[in-house]
């Protein structure tokens, strides 16, 4: 092999790989369940399911009864763990913008792993409105809760989510591994204890 067409096929090689940092990157999109396929709710403290369109035809799936929520993302979203799971107090994620985690495969193709949602959520001081607010960090396929960031106590929430998300998230056992939670936190949101 000639000098010269080794260094084309180093070229090659360079042009194909991904830079670093360029691995793992974010998309957005927003919901709004006043404006998603709605399903009533069977019992008086139901208040049904909402179907709201995602990234790339993968659903947010919402659902709502005694005043808390449940967040649920994918083809078979209202069938995941993530489906059942809220925090102890009300709270509501009645819309929002969901930031994707998406992975870019060696061969080029795209893969979505986690998702990181704002969650309001009410302190016991909060009389009407809640003021806690929440970054929940959701794997996909299977769906569960993999950590939370308290998102008024840190400055820099989004990045602790994202931290969560892509060290863990991938490799996270829902029902066997516990959630993560990262910073500051504020007393009254019923986040796990950190370990």
């Amino acid at each position: 092999m000639t000098r010269a067409s080794a260094f084309a096929l180093v070229l090659a090689a360079l042009a194909s790989t991904p830079a670093a940092g360029q691995s793992i990157f974010s998309a957005y999109t927003k919901f709004d369940s006043k404006q998603c396929r709605h399903g009533a709710g069977k019992d008086v403290e139901d208040y049904g399911t909402w179907r709201c369109p995602g990234y790339r035809g993968l659903r947010v799936f919402l659902s709502a009864g005694d005043q808390r929520m449940q967040v649920s993302f994918g083809r078979n979203a209202g069938l995941e763990p993530a489906a059942s799971e809220t925090f102890p107090g009300f709270n509501s994620v009645y819309s929002g913008t969901v930031e994707w985690r998406i992975e870019r495969l060696p061969d080029c193709e795209t893969h979505p792993f986690a998702t990181v949602l704002r969650w309001n959520v009410m302190l016991p001081e909060d009389k009407r409105i809640s003021t806690g607010r929440v970054l929940v960090v959701t794997r996909l396929g299977p769906g569960c809760h993999v950590g939370y960031v308290d998102g008024r106590a840190n400055p820099n929430a989004n990045e602790l989510a994202r931290q969560i998300a892509d060290n863990h998230a991938r490799t996270f056992r829902c029902g066997t591994d516990k959630p993560i939670v990262l910073g500051s936190t504020t007393p009254g949101l019923g986040l796990p204890k950190k370990e």
